[in-house]
């Protein structure tokens, strides 16, 4: 029971963050359509420094190093499947954005900008918890910025090697990895200029989670309150993520003895909601914001049923 009231905790102060956001935009002292820019500094600043702090906390070793690796493609291969099944189940709807959304909606989980502090929660003596959420993030991103772009825009162009290799997720890795390798750490340990870089990098990605649920208050303040819970579309994309995805994942990792460590992290991950960046990528692309909007919102409401029910598993 203490997972339960640990998720339940921390999920319900999560969604306070909304609430200021909310506020900003009933009372016009942010416009709507600013929403954009604050999901555009979520994605292009505040994550990649998520991931920075991240490695910065993990101790590299021969074993973390093979189960990160063991973690991105197993997390990778089961998103392309769950992806590629909507696909073959929509084929014929696809002209509507609303069911390439929830393609990717049934997929994509919150897995760093809410799962890290519920990581972190849950796992309070494990140090390399944050540094899974990045490689789901790192493989989410590789997804997201080339198939869930192509298919929310059905413009394959977003399918090319620039676009893999050059997004806010691969580049911060690619920054991270040479600290984490080599375990050299940005802290007060090594002079006091890198304590200040330190306590920056500390600031700034924790500034994640809350900025995360401020933008999804800003769009509730910009939706038809009832609108949420009318789509059946919406529904099947929160059931199928918070619900089927999570419980598929973990009976592959049981069935594949894989760490424990690992195997908890990735299911914790797996059942946080719908993403928010489904949100931030439709609001990028211009494509499907209200869609995309009703389905994360109600996702994110619903986990504070939906997490603290799947954590009892744990």
């Amino acid at each position: 029971m203490q997972e339960f009231k640990v998720t339940l905790i921390m999920v319900g102060i999560m969604l306070a963050y909304a609430v200021p956001g909310f506020v900003l935009i009933k009372t016009k002292a942010v416009k709507p359509e600013s929403i954009s820019a604050f999901s555009k500094l979520l994605m292009f600043v505040c994550q990649p420094v998520l991931t920075l702090y991240s490695f910065n906390k993990a101790d590299f070793t021969k074993e973390l190093g093979i189960n990160l690796l063991i973690f991105f493609v197993i997390i990778t291969v089961v998103q392309l499947v769950f992806i590629g099944i909507f696909c073959l189940i929509f084929r014929k709807k696809m002209d509507d954005v609303k069911y390439r959304i929830t393609t990717v909606a049934t997929t994509l989980s919150n897995c760093s900008f809410l799962g890290v502090p519920l990581l972190e929660a849950l796992f309070p003596n494990s140090p390399n918890v944050a540094v899974y959420s990045m490689m789901y993030f790192l493989s989410m991103s590789l997804l997201g910025w080339t198939l869930v772009s192509a298919l929310i825009t059905r413009d394959k162009k977003h399918i090319s090697l620039k676009k893999i290799l050059i997004n806010p997720a691969t580049i911060s890795i690619a920054i991270s990895l040479p600290f984490f390798f080599t375990g050299f750490k940005i802290s007060a340990d090594n002079g006091y200029f890198l304590g200040q870089i330190e306590n920056m990098i500390m600031i700034l990605s924790k500034m994640t989670t809350p900025l995360c649920m401020l933008v999804m208050g800003m769009r509730l303040a910009t939706v038809e309150f009832k609108s949420i819970f009318t789509n059946p579309l919406s529904y099947l994309a929160v059931a199928i993520n918070q619900f089927v995805f999570p419980l598929a994942v973990l009976g592959i990792l049981t069935l594949l003895r894989v760490d424990d460590e690992l195997k908890w992290c990735m299911y914790v991950m797996c059942a946080c909601p719908v993403a928010s960046v489904v949100q931030n990528y439709a609001e990028i692309l211009g494509e499907g914001q209200d869609v995309a909007a009703n389905t994360v919102l109600l996702g994110t409401m619903s986990s504070i049923v939906t997490l603290p029910l799947m954590a009892l598993i744990i």
